[in-house]
């Protein structure tokens, strides 16, 4: 029987050492220079794409609120378990910042944790943004050896489920409260998600399950009419990735015509850099400059209804 959760993300800087490297370079706002690094291997060759994405963290204080707002993603969970009769332990740990995952997984056994499900806190598959995941829980439970809970049971992704939809679409009603239901009708709908290489898009389920939830999210909202655009492309890459890309479709319903545009970045669950960076200045100044008014509408974070899914998930296993 499940006996705690283990819950998974991508991670963010957050201040102190990462104890990534065996020597901390230690210079002021090192922390996101170490995990972009990271995260792109520490490859020389990419220095100048290293340095262009530490800037977007420095633009916005140079650490990110991912860390803390997963962390109180997994604290709402754990209390909706209690509420629902099974508490649970929960433990989140992230892929490039600590904790890492393999000290989440040591907290539950220290717990006396037996038995854990996996939570994959990404609504998309691909082996990008899935399947990296299962491998870093195995990963860590070979790390632990004995030491280690079972990994006995993986949550199923959620990018169709109600829980997932409704809080999608309640974010966009507090995004759009006060509006005339002829400026919502009027306004352009734009969902995003993150790009990732094109090679990777064909052989995975990504693209159609972005598409899903958007179609879903809109006709819920009572605007199905929507476009989708995919971001934070990198800007030194010799493949293709996702597209369409921000601007181009921004552009596009420039030319159109739109005045007023709605951005919901469905493929993220918290408000961190990418989502901050990428669309509340890089994407709102493009809408700027060419006319339009720009509002974007808040991701799931602790929604209720999202929150409440992931626990019947948990209890249902």
């Amino acid at each position: 029987m499940i006996d705690g959760v283990l819950m998974l993300g991508f991670g963010g800087p957050t201040p102190g050492c990462c104890q990534r490297r065996a020597q901390c370079p230690r210079n002021p706002g090192c922390e996101a220079e170490c995990f972009v690094a990271g995260i792109l291997g520490d490859n020389p060759l990419r220095g100048a794409r290293v340095q262009e994405v530490v800037a977007h963290y420095h633009a916005l204080g140079g650490f990110s609120a991912y860390n803390a707002l997963s962390l109180g993603q997994s604290a709402a969970l754990g209390r909706t378990l209690q509420a629902r009769g099974r508490p649970l332990p929960v433990a989140f740990g992230f892929r490039h910042w600590t904790p890492w995952a393999v000290t989440a997984l040591a907290q539950l056994h220290e717990r006396g944790c037996r038995e854990v499900a996996l939570v994959v806190m990404a609504p998309h598959q691909s082996t990008v943004s899935w399947d990296w995941y299962l491998k870093l829980a195995a990963e860590a439970s070979e790390e632990l050896g004995e030491r280690s809970p079972v990994l006995a049971a993986v949550v199923a992704p959620f990018w169709r489920e109600p829980g997932f939809i409704g809080a999608i679409v309640e974010r966009l009603q507090e995004a759009t409260s006060g509006w005339s239901a002829e400026r919502v009708d009027e306004a352009a709908l734009l969902f995003t998600a993150h790009a990732i290489p094109r090679p990777v898009e064909q052989t995975s389920p990504y693209r159609a399950q972005v598409l899903e939830t958007a179609a879903l999210a809109a006709t819920a909202f009572g605007h199905p009419a929507h476009v989708i655009a995919f971001q934070s492309q990198p800007s030194d890459s010799g493949i293709p990735w996702s597209a369409p890309d921000i601007p181009g479709v921004l552009a596009a319903l420039a030319a159109q015509g739109v005045r007023d545009v709605v951005v919901c970045a469905c493929g993220f669950l918290v408000d961190h850099t990418e989502v901050l960076y990428d669309l509340d200045i890089e994407a709102r100044d493009t809408a700027r400059r060419l006319g339009m008014t720009y509002t974007r509408a808040r991701s799931v974070h602790e929604h209720p209804a999202f929150i409440g899914m992931l626990a019947e998930r948990i209890l249902a296993l």
